[in-house]
């Protein structure tokens, strides 16, 4: 079939690009120490992740303990959910979880450390721990070098659980246009976590794991020779949001949509905010200049596009985010050529606990 017979709005990626995205980062990482632990979250599609793990990534890693389930089911054995498991009906779940799988969570309080290793006896489980020390992103995490030493001698006490690393993530980081602003950024969170991880050893704790890292700090990172694990997301699909960074990834993935009305200036396209994330910026037109685009539910209204078009029209968008925009579809169309080669499912889809 080809791709101007599909109905729109529909989410489609170009194989050549995402294959090439693919041997772009098993490049980049391969003369450094940094393994690569893609992040779910970007595309939520078990197809896609197996795909990964079988061209080498080491593991998963995922946002939510439902993505994390929906990622053993498919058969990863390794996963990593990156942030905290604190409700005891999660906690539950996580530890009957770690039976079926390598599981490893993000901890930041003692209170969770207990609360995790009875899940994990009463299972019959270990459960791997990651402490979450916060670099500058101020979200989750501990920014006292001396809590996170008594958290690791803390998870150390436990009988079912392993205490492995670090998780230090700074997402804010990732999308900084100026690479140099991005690696000034980088160095000085690189020197707040060398500090933490020589106190660790001063104090002969083991650290196996330093996990973080996005597509926009991916070749930073492959350099730096600290972190040992890379949780990118993006860099199969990419966006117009990361457009002005200058990495070696490129759009593999679109929105198709139709015009549906012309008026002067403004072309009118069957797809809005219920089809394409907006969290980080709107959408652009493929290999367009768009001056303004207006958002609604069911619409973007494009105004000065610099294409002839009239309705029926298909036009290509490149999403503003494209985790945001997956996470509104139930499937991808895999396209090569101008015509559709597969349809994969999006298996995790809207999937929010």
């Amino acid at each position: 079939m080809k791709i101007a017979n599909l109905e729109t709005p529909a989410l489609i990626v170009e194989k050549k690009i995402f294959d090439k995205n693919a041997q772009k980062m098993k490049d980049l990482l391969q003369n450094s120490n940094l393994a690569l632990r893609p992040h779910y979250k970007s595309h939520k599609c078990a197809s896609i992740a197996n795909f990964q793990i079988k061209n080498g990534a080491k593991g998963m890693t995922c946002a939510k303990l439902s993505e994390a389930l929906d990622l053993a089911d498919a058969g990863i054995e390794d996963i990593l959910i990156a942030n905290q498991i604190v409700e005891p009906q999660k906690i539950s779940k996580a530890a009957f979880l770690a039976k079926a799988c390598r599981l490893t969570v993000c901890v930041d309080n003692e209170e969770n450390v207990d609360a995790l290793n009875n899940a994990a006896k009463n299972a019959d489980s270990i459960i791997h721990c990651l402490i979450e020390f916060d670099i500058g992103m101020e979200r989750c995490g501990v920014t006292d070098p001396q809590k996170v030493l008594s958290l690791a001698n803390k998870i150390n006490e436990k009988s079912n659980l392993q205490f492995e690393g670090i998780q230090a993530y700074a997402g804010h980081v990732s999308h900084m246009e100026d690479i140099a602003e991005r690696k000034q950024y980088t160095e000085n969170n690189n020197k707040k976590l060398k500090d933490l991880l020589k106190l660790l050893g001063e104090n002969e704790i083991k650290t196996n794991i330093v996990s973080g890292g996005s597509t926009g700090t991916a070749e930073i990172k492959a350099k730096e020779g600290i972190y040992n694990e890379l949780q990118a997301g993006s860099y199969l699909f990419m966006d117009s949001t990361y457009a002005t960074l200058n990495l070696p990834f490129e759009n593999s993935l679109f929105i198709l949509t139709t015009v549906v009305s012309r008026r002067g200036d403004i072309t009118v396209v069957d797809a809005g905010v219920k089809t394409c994330g907006v969290d980080q910026g709107m959408p652009a037109v493929k290999d367009a200049s768009v001056c303004e685009i207006v958002a609604s539910e069911e619409h973007f209204q494009l105004h000065g596009l610099s294409k002839n078009l009239k309705v029926g029209d298909k036009v290509l968008l490149v999403p503003g985010h494209c985790c945001s925009t997956v996470n509104l579809h139930d499937k991808i169309y895999i396209v090569d050529d101008g015509r559709v080669v597969d349809r994969i499912a999006i298996t995790a889809k809207g999937i929010g606990k």
